[in-house]
């Protein structure tokens, strides 16, 4: 794995703020070959452990976390007064917000090439102590909790419970462009029943619903990102009709896929099967069988882990691939799920369907990762006494020329 290729984009509060809507610009990691191996434990019994104490038995605490250094997309956070900043990824499928720590073991190599949270120099700091762990699909890491002031998008003053990452054995986490992660996942995922964030700024006021949306830019000619909205969503993202489908199981954003179509030649997922929205995992994977006969179907062929290489001149002539959510179809075009690589002269092209078998009682499942969300904008609801969870699924609209990130535009909010 080579060293990281960074992106020196400043990460600003664009447009104006409020209780109810926050914009946090987001930036992007450009593919390279090096980085496409995930790493993945998937074919192992992954296990979650809560603070202190193992949990074997909790199959809630799966957290399908992978691939998230292929194309993948962080923002900055703020902790401590005065704030220390990090990058960290917003990702759906983990409830926990953690940062490496100055304190970290010696041997732990990630902690030398990230920012690491000094808790003497913040002066709103509160010590907690309690040990936990994680173990995701791609990585581990173990640490403390601690506590103190976070800052997003411009707002200040939120007191969350967060980890100090102590020891991370996984190589992974050493050539990550981000320093931690912000968990948006439902509370049932968090380790020991730590406050997610996104909870805290709702219970404090600092965003008035449970809601938040991504809107992530794939025009390679631009510099920045997309956009992650906390409170709402930005109609100028998408083209309407938002279509809400119900969330199934509410730990992961899961839900009902009703079918997969590949042209009009190869139908998957024929009797519906489970799907993830998952901003932490850059692909769309399913299970091995299945994306055999959807990457067959459309000339690819097998790369590794799961993984398949596609001769970049049939773009233009590939089938449409269409997922059926909501009772509404939802199309990728050949555009849209081939991943085009290119960087010291070498260019190839890589599928955006990738096998990935995860074994029951969690799975099989699908996970409708950034190659999904780059088309299409989600709303992400966690409802309240009204209704349940739900996201909100429409195309993502193309940024006109000169349109800036965070361009003020009319705010839209769903209760």
């Amino acid at each position: 794995m080579s060293a990281p290729w960074p992106l020196p984009l400043l990460l600003l509060l664009l447009g104006p703020v409020a209780a109810a809507l926050i914009r946090i610009p987001l930036r992007r990691v450009h593919p390279q070959p090096s980085t496409l191996d995930p790493l993945r434990a998937w074919g192992e019994p992954v296990q979650h452990p809560s603070l202190g104490t193992s949990s074997p038995g909790d199959k809630s605490t799966f957290v399908p976390l992978s691939n998230y250094m292929n194309v993948q997309y962080f923002g900055e956070i703020g902790l401590g007064t005065p704030p220390q900043n990090f990058s960290v990824i917003f990702d759906t499928g983990s409830s926990n917000l953690w940062v490496p720590s100055i304190r970290c073991h010696f041997l732990s190599l990630p902690c030398w090439f990230h920012h690491r949270f000094n808790a003497k120099a913040s002066s709103s700091f509160q010590r907690n102590g309690t040990k936990f762990a994680i173990h995701y699909g791609t990585g581990r890491l173990s640490g403390i909790l601690s506590e103190d002031k976070l800052t997003i998008g411009g707002v200040k003053g939120a007191s969350v419970v967060f980890g100090e990452a102590l020891w991370e054995p996984s190589l992974i986490f050493t050539f990550a462009h981000f320093d931690g992660i912000f968990g948006l996942g439902f509370p049932i995922l968090a380790v020991d029943g730590v406050r997610p964030p996104l909870d805290i700024l709702v219970d404090q006021g600092l965003v008035d619903k449970p809601i938040f949306s991504f809107y992530l830019n794939r025009n390679p000619e631009e510099a920045d990102g997309g956009e992650l909205v906390l409170g709402g969503s930005d109609p100028a993202h998408y083209i309407p009709p938002l279509i809400y489908v119900p969330v199934t199981v509410p730990a992961y954003w899961q839900i009902h896929m009703q079918s997969v179509k590949v042209g009009s030649g190869l139908t998957l997922c024929a009797r519906g099967c489970a799907a993830i929205l998952d901003t932490g995992t850059s692909l769309i994977t399913g299970p091995t069988e299945e994306i055999q006969a959807l990457n067959t179907a459309i000339g690819s062929v097998p790369l590794r882990m799961g993984q398949y290489i596609i001769d970049c001149s049939k773009i233009p002539s590939l089938p449409p691939i269409s997922l059926l959510l909501g009772g509404v179809w939802f199309n990728l075009t050949g555009q849209d799920y081939v991943i085009q690589i290119a960087r010291f002269g070498v260019h190839f092209c890589l599928s955006g369907f990738q096998a990935l078998d995860i074994p029951p009682p969690v799975g099989p499942f699908w996970i409708l990762g950034d190659v999904f969300l780059g088309s299409h904008v989600a709303v992400f609801d966690r409802g309240d006494t009204k209704g349940g969870a739900r996201v909100g699924l429409a195309r993502a609209r193309p940024r006109r020329a000169g349109q800036q990130a965070g361009e003020p535009a009319q705010a839209q909010f769903y209760g």
